[in-house]
């Protein structure tokens, strides 16, 4: 019964969805953060025995993930806006300097942020999918 209402309307399919995705990106960090500091990962979930309390903690970790990676891209983003465009001729009084652009991150960071980008980006495609697909059923 609860999951024929779930399916029945979109916007809590959607809000779960989304926050399935918050609880995996908290857990990924999370377990980032016990590879990093084992022990201090131990004294905050260690005690946690409740399944509710453990999802709301993996949901705000992810939330926070979610944020800090968004900060990441727009940074990026804005940095790609301001530059030049190669296929644009100056001004014959302007001199052409070469510049090297050194990597922002670290190329296995900024692998891992390209490959969360893209998963989210597909599960926001699928979220659409399913708002459109309740939409017209």
């Amino acid at each position: 019964m609860e999951v024929q209402r779930l399916l029945m309307n979109p916007e809590t399919l959607t809000e779960t969805i989304q926050k399935g995705v918050r609880v995996t990106l908290g857990a990924t960090a999370s377990l980032m953060d016990a590879l990093r500091d084992p022990q201090a990962s131990q004294e905050k979930f260690g005690n946690i025995s409740d399944f509710e309390v453990l999802t709301q903690e993996l949901e705000a970790k992810g939330t926070d993930a979610e944020r800090e990676a968004r900060a990441v891209v727009d940074s990026l983003m804005s940095q790609v806006g301001q530059m030049p465009n190669p296929f644009v001729q100056p001004p014959a009084s302007e001199a052409i300097v070469d510049t090297y652009a050194s990597p922002v991150a670290d190329a296995s960071v900024q692998t891992e942020l390209e490959t969360l980008t893209q998963e989210l980006s597909t599960l926001r495609q699928e979220i659409e999918t399913l708002k459109s697909q309740s939409g017209n059923g």
